[in-house]
């Protein structure tokens, strides 16, 4: 009797565990507050625009005395400690005792614009102690417009805990993402004078190759319309003497010149006086 076949239960073994690496490898980027059918064309576009900077991890340290000692975390849409699956997108570290605190949740974002900022809200953290009547942690962070810098300078502002709600952790940071695109500076004129030198050297480049190519010329006969641009400048010397001439043409000169016929008949008009009478 043959030994019972474990390979399709291996396989199928193999697979599960695959397909479940690859689940935790794959990374939680941002779900908005809200049913997905709720999310609006400006916050995918605006996640979609922060895309960038999911890559990059951020850490600022807050030192104040001997009670406030944290590092905080941040990722931007996605987890900054994937392994632990805890959403957390800002986490807050006390360098003392190591304990970690998350501060807002990537699947409870807000995120909206303005001309030159997009604010990005993790909602949802760990809950307050004594403060907020304690309510969940919020952070809020401030992208604003810098060009050329990918992201930088990233630090907190300050932690609203006093109130009674709506407490959060405001935080900023520069980046180009949020940038608004740069509209062409070219005006009407420069566009009129790009098109305008665009098409004489066509008429230039294309005539020179017609005429060399096809026609067979040599020498200055290659350049298109040479016996006209040969004969333009009289044509703009007649035409600014038609135009400028300020006195009418059959007018004789204001001065004359001295020349061989005047000697000729002075020296006559000088001898007269020598004939006999």
């Amino acid at each position: 009797m043959s030994p019972p076949c474990h390979t399709p239960a291996l396989l199928l073994v193999f697979m599960a565990l695959a397909v479940a690496g690859a689940e935790q490898s794959e990374e939680r980027s941002c779900d908005v507050v809200g049913d997905e059918s709720s999310e609006s064309q400006m916050e995918r576009a605006l996640l979609k625009k922060l895309e960038p900077l999911s890559h990059m991890r951020f850490n600022v340290t807050v030192e104040k005395g001997k009670t406030e000692n944290y590092i905080y975390h941040f990722r931007v849409c996605r987890e900054v400690n994937s392994t632990s699956h805890d959403f957390g997108g800002l986490v807050q570290t006390d360098r003392e005792n190591g304990k970690t605190t998350v501060i807002g949740r990537i699947n409870e974002t807000q995120v909206f614009n303005g001309s030159d900022w997009i604010m990005l809200i993790y909602k949802g953290g760990d809950s307050y102690g004594r403060h907020c009547s304690g309510e969940k942690r919020r952070a809020v962070i401030m992208i604003s417009c810098k060009r050329g810098v990918t992201a930088s300078s990233f630090s907190i502002i300050s932690e609203e805990r006093e109130k009674e709600q709506e407490c959060f952790y405001l935080f900023e940071m520069d980046s180009s993402v949020a940038c608004p695109a740069e509209n062409s500076h070219l005006s009407v004129g420069s566009i009129l004078l790009i098109t305008f030198v665009s098409l004489i050297a066509v008429y230039i480049i294309g005539g020179f190759l017609y005429q060399r190519l096809i026609v067979g010329a040599k020498g200055m006969e290659q350049i298109p319309h040479f016996a006209f641009w040969q004969d333009l400048g009289n044509l703009v010397a007649d035409g600014c003497d038609f135009v400028c001439r300020s006195k009418p043409r059959n007018a004789p000169a204001a001065y004359r010149g001295v020349g061989d016929d005047q000697l000729g008949e002075e020296s006559e008009e000088r001898d007269d006086h020598l004939l006999p009478m």
